[in-house]
């Protein structure tokens, strides 16, 4: 369960959870709700087309052209991105926009690779269900080594691709760039995956049956790197054990040194971690595989770090992690290896480093905090050090570090959350990164000076964006979304911009600027002076046209409204509600309470994500939204509340949101439904057994935990401790708790599982299950044979919405 995106993609429209209950205050009072302006769209549109559940899940995509996995070549003169295609949007193809000419066309079509589709190894399955992409195929990665090289893996083998120059295919030219010279460097019965060009374009690395290889495209030779895997022992090298991918979102064991001369890597003993028998239940076969599954409280793998010299073909032992530690990140700051030690109550993080012919490690300053620490993926080599970011002062910014010094010069400040670094302009020192500065709903591309001062914001209000800055800093590729807008995807210039020194001593008022208006809730209109960034061409403009496959429906489309409430300790909660087309407020309609409620975790936010909630109001539902305390995105005051005892604040932030539903004239407040996926699922059967009885007419519950013991290591004793030193705090966020002190017979639940779960596994739900049907708690059931986490597939995808709808209906209608 890690930032954004628990429950994979799939979840993104129709399982994660999120939830837009308006809260009230702990006195049982009610807050003057401060709402935005409501959307003329709902305010009695002409009906035309309503979502079908087949449509909903069919091809083409309904949200239109989205490109992924954007980069910039080397050079800074193309763009690269992966596009699904026409015909079935789960391939993706690989292509180009050329940033001189701005044109794009088709780099490398998958199937001239893979023909036809390939079963995957054990480890690429599981790699692509933590990277929450188990749903695409084709081209799922890809790396740039120079100017005109591609390397693609695909089908478990490995591509070398040799592209045209940009802008050698210009608008008028007779005919298409020339194809791609194809090489393929791997050819075995082995799976190769986590492939990587070296950063000179000289190697390419990758692992092999648990090992790692890299293949010198100088000499046309492959070389072994680390020692063989020893499975019988469960030993790897290379690999990023389970909690680093699930949890740390590191999904690699190996790093490249900027030289090339040194590449980094993992040994990982998982002997140690206990086997956790999970039960592969297909359609057709039951396969039984041994899962190395750490939880709460057990061991965890050793994972020891070594540094191979490329020239003397020999490695160095740098650190040894330890059964209670863990290694987090690892960077090259020039020839100098850095990296982070985080201890197992994850309160105290080591920065260490290691350079020179004895590779000793050497720590560089420590950090610890009271509850938890949250790790980042920010460094960025600048200056005579790297910049990163931490959360000192309960928010997190950018602090610039020199070589081994202390805690840092901090660059940004104020009550706000920095997302990441994004890059920097090195001739005129400035730093660009994303964050929420102007307000939590929207994140948004900053630029600062890298001596400090007021940040400007480079994009436009109304939106949320995601950004990749290019090489030199001077233009980024956006993609924005808005609440009645599907993705749009372009090539943006960054304008001449003042010296940093300028910029630090006048900040807005040296910019040549235009009015725009401050959207914050609670804010009033205030003129303030945006950043004119100049859109140079679309990449994927994405119009909403007759063209466009949503335009059937356009204008029955409907779209949020936002406000804010206040929790028990005075902090602020934003919800979202989201009512039918043709709303008439002298009726009541019934509820569908989406929540999520978990950490690393936004749900209600200015951006284009959920069609299902637009289906769900085109069948006269309300759907309701709430970001709890305890979610993501607003510090770590708003975070901690959680802390050794879950399942609790943030219950009682969604039943005050509850309370308020029920007072509004048009909610019918005995039809209001509960549902969710991972812990959202978990959320919605501690809030169902926490609420008084006659709170909800109904519940669904997706792929749930049920007790924290049954959850790994990582995720769960960051939040939770360990059960030996917090055996009540356990039990207490334990749906098992709840469920023994509940009087009488549970609302309607319905309960949803894969069955081949290899996160939140099934036994979470069986053991649940067994305990209803004791206490005889009558529910209803659907598990889906060989799905994992997400429930992958239109054919599936659109089981579960029938599922789920049929369920509702006759619960909330009568049907």
């Amino acid at each position: 369960m890690k930032n954004n995106d628990k429950v994979g993609a799939m979840m993104k429209h129709i399982l994660l959870p999120s939830f837009a209950l308006f809260i009230a205050a702990l006195s049982g009072t009610v807050d003057q709700a401060q709402t935005d302006t409501p959307q003329k769209m709902n305010e009695s549109p002409k009906l035309e087309k309503k979502l079908t559940i087949d449509r909903l899940f069919g091809a083409p995509s309904l949200n239109g052209l989205s490109p992924t996995g954007v980069k910039f070549s080397p050079d800074g003169k193309r763009v690269s991105f992966l596009r699904g295609r026409e015909d079935d949007p789960s391939r993706m193809d690989l292509w180009q926009f050329d940033v001189a000419s701005g044109t794009q066309h088709l780099l490398v079509d998958s199937r001239q690779l893979e023909p036809k589709d390939v079963e995957l190894s054990e480890e690429e399955k599981a790699l692509r269900e933590r990277k929450r992409i188990a749903s695409q195929k084709g081209i799922v990665s890809y790396d740039w080594g120079d100017d005109t090289h591609l390397l693609v893996p695909i089908a478990g083998d490995i591509f070398l691709i040799e592209v045209s120059p940009a802008s050698s295919y210009k608008p008028g030219s007779a005919g298409p760039p020339k194809q791609p010279v194809i090489r393929q460097i791997t050819d075995t019965d082995a799976f190769e995956y986590d492939v990587r060009m070296s950063p000179g374009g000289r190697y390419i690395s990758f692992i092999r049956n648990g090992a790692l290889f890299v293949f010198d495209l100088v000499f046309d030779r492959e070389i072994q790197i680390s020692p063989d895997a020893e499975p019988e022992k469960a030993i790897s090298y290379g690999v990023a054990e389970f909690v680093a991918q699930e949890e740390m979102s590191r999904y690699t064991g190996y790093w490249w040194s900027p030289d090339e001369k040194y590449i980094a890597f993992t040994k990982v003993d998982e002997s140690t971690v206990d086997i956790i028998p999970r039960f592969d239940i297909a359609a057709d076969k039951v396969t039984v595989i041994n899962q190395r599954y750490p939880r709460a409280g057990r061991p965890n793998a050793i994972v020891d770090l070594f540094v191979h010299d490329m020239g003397t073909n020999e490695a160095a032992q740098i650190d040894q992690a330890g059964p209670d530690t863990y290694l987090t990140r690892v960077h090259w700051l020039g020839a100098e290896l850095q990296y982070q030690i985080i201890n197992r109550d994850q309160n105290r993080i080591a920065f260490k480093f290691a350079s020179g012919a004895d590779w000793s490690a050497s720590t560089g300053y420590r950090q610890s905090a009271k509850s938890w620490i949250n790790l980042s993926d920010d460094f960025f080599p600048f200056r005579e050090g790297a910049l990163k970011t931490d959360e000192k002062s309960g928010y997190r910014h950018i602090v610039y570090h020199r070589h081994g010094v202390g805690p840092g010069q901090n660059i940004t400040e104020g009550d706000w959350v920095v997302a990441a670094i994004e890059g920097v302009d090195s001739d005129k020192d400035l730093i660009f990164f994303t964050g929420f500065k102007d307000t939590p709903l929207e994140k948004h591309l900053y630029m600062v000076s890298a001596d400090g001062g007021e940040p400007i914001r480079l994009t436009e209000m109304g939106k949320s964006w995601s950004v990749q800055m290019s090489p030199d800093g001077k233009s980024f590729v956006g993609t924005s979304s808005a609440p009645d807008h599907p993705p749009q995807t372009g090539l943006y210039k960054v304008p001449q911009l003042p010296s940093a020194e300028e910029l630090k001593k006048t900040g807005r008022e040296l910019l040549p600027g235009q009015p725009c208006v401050d959207e914050k809730p609670k804010a009033a209109l205030l003129t303030k002076t945006c950043f004119p960034t100049e859109l140079i061409a679309w990449i994927e403009e994405n119009k909403l046209d007759e063209t466009h496959p949503y335009f059937p429906f356009l204008k029955a489309h409907t779209k949020p409204e936002f406000g804010t409430l206040t929790a028990e300790d005075g902090q602020t909660l934003h919800y979202s509600i989201q009512k039918p087309p043709e709303f008439d407020p002298n009726k009541k309609y019934p509820v569908i309470l989406e929540v999520y409620g978990g950490p690393h975790v936004q749900t209600v936010n200015r951006n284009w994500e959920r069609l299902t909630d637009v289906f769900y109001t085109h069948q006269g539902y309300i759907v309701f939204r709430l970001d709890n305390r305890g979610s993501y995105n607003r510090g770590k005051k708003f975070e901690d509340v959680i802390y050794r005892q879950t399942g609790a604040p943030e219950v009682r932030d969604q039943l005050k949101g509850v309370e308020w539903l029920k007072s509004q004239p048009f909610v019918d407040a005995d039809k209001i439904a509960i549902q969710g996926w991972s812990y959202g699922g978990y959320m919605t059967l501690m809030t169902l057994l926490q609420a008084e009885p006659g709170t909800f007419a109904a519940a669904v519950s997706g792929a749930p935990v049920t007790d924290w013991t049954l959850y790994d290591t990582f995720y769960t004793e960051r939040y939770m401790g360990t059960p030996q030193n917090n055996a009540e705090g356990y039990e207490k966020s334990s749906v098992f708790y709840h469920l023994k002190n509940w009087q009488g017979d549970l609302p309607p639940l319905l309960l949803i599982h894969g069955m081949a779960d290899d996160n939140v596994t099934f036994d979470n739900s069986t053991r649940f299950m067994a305990e209803m049907q004791q206490r005889g708690m009558v529910f209803e059931l659907m598990t889906y044979p060989g799905q994992r986490h997400g429930i992958r597939g239109e054919a599936l995808q659109q089981h579960l919405m029938k599922t789920r709808m049929e369920f509702l209906n006759r619960k909330l209608k009568g049907e």
